[in-house]
């Protein structure tokens, strides 16, 4: 069956969809791209790589260390007893993110275009936070164009325009940023819950025209070949925030789709 919104599917923003969803997405999206960019340049994906480190607290009811009478000497020895500390183990998680770059082999595989797909951990406090920032910061200084794609309605404001600006655009419930090189501009696409995704102009080196990159064609290949008929459940509200005015939208929708 089809997505039955015009344009992204509020459903797909549950926490234990969306990681298959941001990575499938993110590999139609270089399939989208791959026939207009070459054949000067090509889309490749790429891991950005970051380390959570999480606490799991361990509280025993007592903790004594008793030690009777020396097994060699058959000296006796003191008893050792000591209160019960709270214990936290410690455990590593490596996490890894996709995003892609537009490189130029011949120019020794300079990155002309990063495009990144922000994920929950991207919008809140946190160690993903603080790598995608960091790498996005990495990205410009080096000289590559940025494309952010924001499809989540809750969480920080992350893409790299002022909150001023985005709030002269409102309403829009999704966000699509395009920081260029050269000329020096930010171009947005503030996308109502009620639209299609947006045709989105890709930048490249100034001496070449932008490539298109029609996103809403890319959302429905992922959609098409996922599992996410089968894995949503259209008879709760969607996720995240929205208004009542939405919600009844949303409910409508599902409703003409036959999934309620």
């Amino acid at each position: 069956m089809p997505c039955p919104f015009p344009g992204m599917d509020p459903y797909l923003e549950r926490p234990a969809i969306w990681p298959d969803f941001h990575d499938s997405l993110i590999t139609y999206i270089r399939a989208e791209l791959q026939p207009v960019l070459r054949p000067r340049y090509v889309a490749v994906t790429q891991d950005r790589l970051y380390v959570v480190e999480s606490e799991r607290p361990i509280r025993p009811d007592v903790s004594i260390i008793r030690t009777g009478r020396d097994a060699v000497s058959g000296a006796a020895v003191a008893v050792l007893e000591t209160d019960a500390p709270a214990v936290f183990e410690f455990w590593s998680e490596e996490i890894r993110e996709p995003l892609i770059h537009i490189i130029e082999p011949a120019a020794g595989n300079r990155i002309v275009t990063a495009i990144e797909v922000l994920s929950p951990d991207n919008k809140q406090p946190g160690p993903g936070r603080v790598s995608y920032l960091r790498k996005r910061d990495e990205l410009w200084s080096g000289g590559a164009n940025l494309v952010e794609i924001d499809l989540l309605r809750d969480g920080e404001r992350t893409v790299r325009v002022s909150p001023e600006k985005l709030d002269s655009l409102r309403p829009w419930h999704y966000l699509v940023a395009a920081t260029r090189r050269w000329p020096s501009r930010e171009e947005v696409y503030a996308v109502p819950l009620e639209r299609r995704l947006p045709r989105v102009a890709i930048p490249l080196s100034p001496d070449d025209r932008d490539v298109p990159l029609d996103l809403q064609a890319a959302f429905a290949r992922c959609w098409n070949e996922g599992p996410y008929p089968e894995l949503l459940h259209y008879s709760e509200r969607p996720p995240g925030t929205l208004s009542a005015e939405e919600n009844v939208w949303c409910e409508q929708v599902v409703r003409t789709a036959g999934l309620r």
